[in-house]
């Protein structure tokens, strides 16, 4: 029952502050329009937001790491695995500039998918080929323009924890655009707020760790899908090496 009161407590909260901080977004967005072409003031507002959410639940022990390697006014394809849910919020919480690639029905999300309109977000239908094609040309024009571009290459939450084959769309564009890598590695979201759950479990330890840039020259040479297995196994193996650094704290 206790948890369950905090789960609803949770998004009661969430529910109420979307409304009112989707309207300073919206003042942000007609403010900087004219002279903010990447939206990346309203991005910083966006990472706040989001981050929001998981200061107020303080059970979340959320360790980053390596925040450090993101170059600044550096332009990447950026990958990650993806666990829950939680993932978005937490990822938020390195706040740097880029374009979430999202499905698309995230963007009629009141408030949120309304943000992620004024952002510029990528949205993506699965299994859509035509949609799958507009969403590597609107990336690769943030590419293009400077802008970072983040993808859970999996495609969806892993059920099970472990991280899932890459699909190659991501690599493709960075292929194409000659642009690094940034994988970043997460472990214990699944544990927080676990795929198909809306309870809350308790006090967690989240990992989220930034690794070493990937330069173009080390794989420009590779086919995409020769590209995402490399990049999928790097990251599988630096979450095992978190498991072990959760188990330990």
């Amino acid at each position: 029952m206790r948890n369950k009161l905090i789960a609803s407590l949770w998004f009661v909260f969430t529910g109420l502050t979307c409304a009112v901080l989707f309207f300073v977004a919206l003042l942000i967005w007609l403010v900087t329009f004219p002279f903010d072409k990447k939206k990346k003031i309203l991005q910083l507002f966006t990472c706040a937001w989001a981050s929001l959410y998981t200061y107020v639940v303080p059970p979340w022990r959320i360790k980053i790491m390596g925040r450090e390697k993101i170059r600044k006014n550096a332009t990447y394809v950026v990958v990650s695995n993806h666990q829950s849910l939680l993932d978005i919020l937490v990822i938020f919480r390195l706040y740097f500039h880029f374009k979430w690639v999202a499905k698309k029905e995230a963007f009629k999300i009141p408030f949120i998918g309304w943000n992620m309109y004024l952002n510029d977000y990528v949205s993506l239908k699965r299994g859509d080929r035509e949609s799958i094609l507009q969403m590597l040309r609107k990336a690769g024009k943030h590419l293009q323009a400077g802008s970072s571009v983040f993808f859970f290459p999996e495609g969806t939450r892993s059920a099970s924890g472990m991280v899932e084959d890459f699909k190659p769309g991501a690599f493709e564009l960075a292929l194409q655009h000659q642009v690094p890598i940034l994988p970043i590695a997460i472990c214990g979201t699944s544990d927080a707020l676990p795929k198909h759950s809306l309870k809350y479990h308790g006090v967690k330890d989240i990992f989220i760790e930034v690794m070493d840039e990937i330069p173009y020259a080390e794989f420009k040479d590779s086919t995409p899908a020769e590209v995402a297995s490399m990049v999928q196994a790097k990251i599988a193996a630096r979450v095992e090496e978190l498991k072990e650094l959760r188990q330990a704290a």
